[in-house]
């Protein structure tokens, strides 16, 4: 083999040695989300229905999709989460909740932990808002743990505002979705 033909497949490979995809499971995926109110905060989940993200360590481009139940969401009391999926969410006319990736601020180290932003597109209530989400990765072997926390401003997005004369709640819920996931090169 020639040196220059050594060289260009040496580029080639650490070219897509950069680049990785991480897969998602439901089984190793929590959604919590957290609303606070005068009296409490209520806490609650949603169930991952599908995740696939895939990312260049180098670049920092990202794509993919993240796709939560909305009709799972679920804070323990029957009664609030019917009027959440029918007044708010309207969760029989929008079964699913998304998030596209498109770009990673900050190095993910696949050795170690890191604090990155993950930038998007997040579908909720047949509408697309753009997003950034704070991120922390921990990378060991072919596993990911990632925690991602961010916050969904649904009344600005034109939900309805569950409040009522007497119990007032806040206008923006707060997400964390704590996953873990193989991690592959691409």
């Amino acid at each position: 083999m020639s040196k220059l033909t050594l060289i260009a497949l040496s580029l080639a490979l650490s070219a897509t040695a950069a680049e990785y995809h991480l897969q998602l499971t439901p089984e190793s995926t929590q959604v919590n989300w957290t609303l606070g109110d005068v009296l409490h905060t209520v806490h609650g989940t949603f169930k991952l229905k599908r995740g696939d993200i895939f990312f260049d360590a180098e670049s920092g481009k990202a794509s993919g999709e993240v796709v939560v139940d909305s009709t799972s969401g679920n804070s323990g009391s029957s009664a609030r989460d019917g009027r959440m999926h029918k007044n708010v969410l309207e969760s029989g006319k929008y079964p699913e909740i998304s998030f596209s990736p498109d770009h990673v601020e900050g190095r993910i180290e696949l050795a170690g932990t890191s604090n990155v932003k993950l930038h998007g597109s997040f579908k909720i209530h047949g509408a697309v808002h753009e997003i950034t989400a704070v991120v922390q990765v921990t990378a060991r072997e072919d596993q990911i743990a990632s925690n991602v926390k961010f916050e969904v401003p649904y009344v600005v997005w034109g939900m309805k505002d569950p409040s009522t004369l007497f119990l007032k709640v806040d206008k923006t819920v707060e997400i964390e979705m704590r996953a873990t996931g193989r991690v592959a090169a691409k």
